[in-house]
């Protein structure tokens, strides 16, 4: 049966985080050096390969490229790596590294366009439109970096283009690109030691993306470690900790703001201070070290006891941390602040109640 952990809750003051400022890949400054635009189809005998370059200069164009290439990544909390014991054989890989060295993209594109076909060969794809795009001075962290974009598009979006001839007015839609995210995608920022990349795809297209054509795994980085441990500890509180003990709604609340605020005020994570600032109660240590073990184990991916915190991963993970309190139908508690100010009983009736104390009203 649960065993009620008796928490002692102090006031702790909680951060709001600003999601506006999630942004893991930072494309504002970036520059969108060149890109190659192929059409590929079922084989390559279907595909259309360019033999040329784009590169646009001006601001408009360039802020176009940004939001259209580098724009949904912002907010992405997992980086990846392509596998290090199977480089030798790794296509892709091969030919990102001859970009980085400066060789020509147009002929690197088109071999890359003709793995992406190689790679579906087993699968059911979509043709489209895929870019590749060579960038410099994106961001990650506080550092910038060069790097390479491959996207997939399999559909257009459908717009008006107005113009005005004399004192008429003409209209025609028409079907291109403009604010659709691509169905897949790859970027791989060329970072010292081994390069990080950042995928979309869908559960559909997964395999094709991530193993057949990227061949890649989580990259065990600070930005990993501070996401994954986030998640593993959303998923004990919520799920584990009820099971083992009786824990009221608020207390898992207040729980869940300890995580983040541990998180959010300090650089470094070390696992034994973490559990016992969060946590306290021994038996509730235990039962987290327990659960962080046998998440692991099923997830498949490993977690170091310390680790420098990944602010960027903290402020994009803090979104599935909630601190509502719902009531029935009835009523929505938010509880940032103080635990110590709301209270849990029964009535003689045996309704339930919370009792809240506050200073003042706004």
């Amino acid at each position: 049966m649960p065993k009620d952990i008796g928490y002692g809750i102090r006031s702790i003051q909680y951060f709001q985080l600003d999601e506006r400022s999630t942004i893991m890949v930072n494309g504002k400054q970036a520059i969108v050096e060149e890109f190659v635009l192929h059409r590929i189809g079922e084989s390559a005998s279907d595909s259309v390969f360019s033999d040329y370059s784009a590169v646009l200069e001006g601001p408009e164009e360039q802020e176009f490229l940004r939001k259209l290439f580098l724009k949904p990544f912002a907010t992405m909390a997992h980086t990846s790596e392509f596998i290090p014991d199977e480089l030798s054989k790794n296509v892709l890989h091969d030919l990102c590294t001859k970009v980085e060295e400066g060789e020509d993209l147009v002929l690197q594109s088109i071999a890359i366009a003709k793995h992406v076909i190689h790679a579906a060969r087993n699968h059911s794809i979509k043709g489209g439109d895929l870019f590749v795009a060579k960038f410099n001075n994106v961001e990650l962290g506080s550092a910038a970096y060069r790097a390479i974009g491959i996207y997939k598009f399999d559909d257009k979006e459908v717009f008006i283009e107005s113009k005005v001839a004399g004192k008429s007015v003409g209209m025609k839609l028409k079907r291109g690109l403009g604010t659709v995210k691509p169905n897949n995608a790859c970027l791989v920022l060329f970072t010292e030691g081994t390069y990080t990349l950042f995928t979309i795809d869908d559960h559909a297209t997964a395999d094709f993306w991530q193993k057949d054509l990227i061949g890649l795994r989580p990259k065990r980085d600070n930005v990993n470690s501070t996401s994954n441990l986030l998640e593993l500890t959303q998923s004990f509180i919520t799920q584990q900790l009820p099971q083992d003990f009786e824990i009221a709604k608020a207390d898992q609340i207040d729980l869940l703001n300890r995580s983040v605020n541990y998180f959010k005020t300090n650089s470094e994570f070390d696992k034994g201070a973490f559990a016992q600032e969060v946590f306290q109660e021994e038996r509730a240590i235990q039962s987290f070290n327990q659960f962080s073990d046998r998440y692991q184990s099923a997830h498949d991916v490993e977690i170091d006891d310390s680790f420098a915190i990944s602010p960027d991963a903290v402020k994009k993970q803090a979104r599935i941390f909630k601190s509502v309190l719902k009531l029935d139908k009835n009523f929505h508690i938010y509880i940032h602040g103080d635990r110590n100010k709301i209270e849990h009983g029964v009535d003689e009736s045996g309704r339930k109640f919370y009792k809240i104390y506050y200073d003042q009203e706004s």
